[in-house]
């Protein structure tokens, strides 16, 4: 008998059942001018700011371009708030879309019909096109991080896209009439879904005012959660790795759920797992079969239940090992779990590291940072001798902020490495896991995620083995110490002037009035259309905070934030703290990215509740820092809750640069090192359908970017997630 598969996303959950505090802190000192250097390939290439040259010409076409310095007053005109199925952007700027969901990535792949029955999605771009980030390559191909006129773009494919209602229709756009939604699935639609995840690495290269991406490229390749990966790092080789696929522990199959990308100082890609614990299903009675060991714990806090459904049904797919190992329950009769996938789930939750520019390099999960739903890893300023830091934010409601400090200290050499990936064992395995406890005073503390910590030691919710197990399980090791619960942390970025490192919290609709605190004042009601009502932190905000002294291995910080999203006619005493404008106002700020080259903030937004006025948006912002603004008292009359707020932003300072089309999610932000290309990804459009429609493309939300000209289907085509280049019409600096 077929079975209804059920999905709920895993963004509305709440796994942490712990009785930590909700979010409360942040810091205020403003850090020295620094420089980054990112991804220094050939040369260490280094943005620096304050009148000093920034080198972006990487050879062939490129233009030396004049010294840049950041942007003290945004130069376009604010695009208004749009419904329309297509991208607006500012008068003087042009959007063409570069590639698409199903866009051939060999010379032998054939060119996406976009009706279904497309294949071999291992040779094309995979779907949900989310984070990533840019490198350079000179006229003859080598790796040059000053080049602007050629490079390569490694991009995450988070998901497919699903109706929210009917989640069976998971992958409906890939499949003739919406593909099978109940169970057993087909493995025919499992074998095409599977690699829609994972992660692009695909040429692009300017032809004339604008770039393409390169289709016969020898650099294009795809990593899909079927790819052979390496765990590094204290997990690596632990009892809790152990699979039948891998029985000593030290090596995995796959990346899954990429969101948020980060960039090394030595060149390499860093990809985030986010919601890949959805993807597993267990038995009804594997609690038992596991004898209600500690494993069952572990399961539970990463959302895991027994009896959970997986989110696509993959393994129904057929009796062979690719579709066995979605199934996590203990089916063997080894105490290791070596002889069947009860340990599958502790492969995933890392950060991943990818060296674009090489094939053969090996990809490794860096699991010495944590395993948790991540998002983006924002590196620390960049000092001499000292160590550094990789901050991280956990994406579910009532989870955490963390801080990876290295054992390593930073030697400018390593801008230019040999080996990448070897560089990056240096200073991603061997170092320090901090979690952030935020106060109410403005201040906060990193506190130590050690099997030497007596509290970790004496932990009742869980009993740690050792250190790898603190770093496999550090949602529970967090709960131990009593660090702060957060909503829903996603994007994290840091400003590449002062050194300050900001988050998005995209919002939370189990915000109360008695869970309210500094740093989340707001529980609110709010209206969206004529009559749903929506109720928590609707709208989300953006936290910064400083490290005291600058110091990247520091264990105490301040903090504020730096805007409250809010529709511009809210409240102001209680809801848009920000005092935002008609031209300025948001909701859900999700991605998060600062340019390199004009130190402009780009916040992007992923948002439900603010759709009835407009598609999700991207806005630019020139920030300044913790501490720049004043204190508020927020009077809920039953309660009084004080918080910072940084400076409110003017007409000069923080703009809507971009508006999407329908049912999209804004994400994913790169440029060139000229500042002169800025490449967005605009995530599921249209992804709102139901059964009856899937086959009836008048019923789309979305045509886009087959609406634009872009690829087959014209103005009936099915929606595509699509990477946009976005340019100046005078071949100038973006948002100048």
């Amino acid at each position: 008998m077929s079975q209804e598969i059920s999905y709920v996303d895993p963004d509305e959950i709440d796994h942490n059942n712990s009785a930590n505090e909700s979010f409360q802190s942040v810091l205020q000192a403003r850090l020295a001018r620094r420089s980054i250097l990112r991804g220094a390939i050939g040369s260490a290439a280094t943005a620096v700011f304050g009148g000093i040259t920034l080198s972006a010409c990487g050879g062939g076409d490129d233009d030396e371009p004049a010294p840049l310095k950041p942007l003290e007053k945004l130069g376009f005109t604010a695009v208004a708030k749009s419904l329309a199925d297509q991208v607006v952007v500012p008068a003087g700027y042009t959007a063409s879309v570069i590639y698409a969901l199903g866009d051939p990535l060999t010379a032998t792949a054939s060119a996406y019909k976009n009706d279904g029955s497309d294949a071999d999605f291992e040779n094309r771009a995979g779907d949900h096109h989310d984070g990533m980030e840019y490198y350079g390559l000179s006229a003859d191909g080598k790796p040059d991080a000053k080049a602007s006129a050629r490079g390569l773009l490694v991009m995450n494919h988070e998901a497919t896209s699903h109706d929210s209602k009917k989640p069976e229709l998971a992958s409906a756009f890939v499949h003739i009439n919406g593909g099978t939604n109940t169970l057993p699935r087909p493995a025919a639609e499992v074998d095409r879904e599977v690699p829609l995840h994972g992660v692009s690495v695909v040429e692009v290269k300017k032809n004339g005012a604008t770039f393409a991406y390169v289709k016969d490229s020898a650099f294009n390749r795809r990593i899909t959660p079927l790819t052979p990966v390496t765990l590094s790092g204290l997990g690596a080789g632990s009892g809790l790795m152990k699979t039948k696929y891998s029985t000593d522990g030290k090596t995995a199959r796959g990346t899954l759920n990429n969101c948020g990308t980060g960039s090394t100082p030595w060149g390499t890609t860093l990809t985030g797992e986010e919601n890949w614990a959805g993807y597993f299903t267990r038995g009804a009675a594997d609690d038992a079969a596991r004898g209600n060991d500690k494993s069952v714990a572990s399961l539970k806090r990463y959302g895991r239940n027994q009896g959970a459904a997986s989110r696509h049904g993959w393994e129904t797919g057929g009796a062979d090992d690719k579709y066995a190992r979605w199934d996590i329950s203990k089916k063997g009769a080894s105490a290791d779990g070596s002889d069947d996938y009860r340990n599958e789930l502790n492969t995933f939750g890392y950060l991943v590291e990818i060296d674009p520019y090489s094939k053969t390099s090996a990809i490794k999960k860096r699991t010495s940072l944590g395993r948790f739903a991540h998002e983006s890893a924002a590196f620390s300023k960049l000092v001499e001798g000292k160590p550094l830091a990789v901050y991280m934010g956990d994406d579910s409601r009532g989870e955490y902020i963390y801080k990876w400090v290295s054992a390593a200290n930073w030697a400018a050499a390593d801008a230019n490495p040999a080996d990448r990936i070897a560089t990056g064992d240096k200073y991603l395995d061997a170092g320090k896991l901090y979690v952030a406890k935020f106060n109410a005073d403005g201040g906060g503390e990193w506190i130590e995620l050690s099997i030497n910590n007596a509290v970790i030691k004496a932990a009742t919710n869980y009993a740690f083995a050792d250190q790898a197990d603190v770093v496999v399980n550090a949602r529970l090791a967090a709960d131990a110490v009593g660090a702060t619960k957060m909503d829903r942390p996603e994007w994290c970025a840091s400003h590449p002037v002062t050194g300050e490192v900001y988050f998005t919290l995209t919002n939370n609709s189990n915000r109360t009035l008695a869970t309210t605190d500094a740093a989340n004042p707001r529980a609110y009601d709010d209206t969206k259309g004529a009559s749903t009502k929506q109720s928590g932190n609707v709208n989300g905000h953006i936290i910064r905070v400083a490290e005291v002294a600058g110091d990247a291995a520091a264990t105490t910080f301040k903090w504020d934030v730096y805007l409250f999203g809010a529709e511009a006619g809210a409240d102001k005493e209680l809801v848009n703290l920000s005092s935002l404008t008609e031209d300025q106002d948001m909701s859900s700020p999700d991605g998060l990215w600062f340019s390199r080259a004009t130190g402009l903030c780009w916040i992007q937004t992923d948002d439900g509740a603010f759709t009835d006025k407009s598609n999700c948006m991207m806005l630019a912002g020139i920030p300044g820092s913790v501490g720049d603004g004043a204190k508020k008292t927020l009077d809920y009359t039953s309660k009084k809750v004080d918080t910072y707020i940084g400076k409110a932003p003017t007409a000069d300072t923080l703009k809507r640069f971009l508006v999407g089309p329908i049912d999209c999610e804004i994400t994913g932000c790169a440029e060139t090192p000229d500042g002169k290309a800025l490449f967005v990804n605009i995530q599921h459009p249209g992804e709102t359908i139901t059964s009856a429609t899937v086959s009836d493309p008048t019923k789309y939300l979305s045509h886009w970017p087959g609406n634009a000209g872009y690829g087959a289907g014209g103005a009936n085509a099915r929606p595509r997630s699509a990477t946009i280049v976005i340019t100046k019409n005078d071949g100038g600096v973006i948002g100048s």
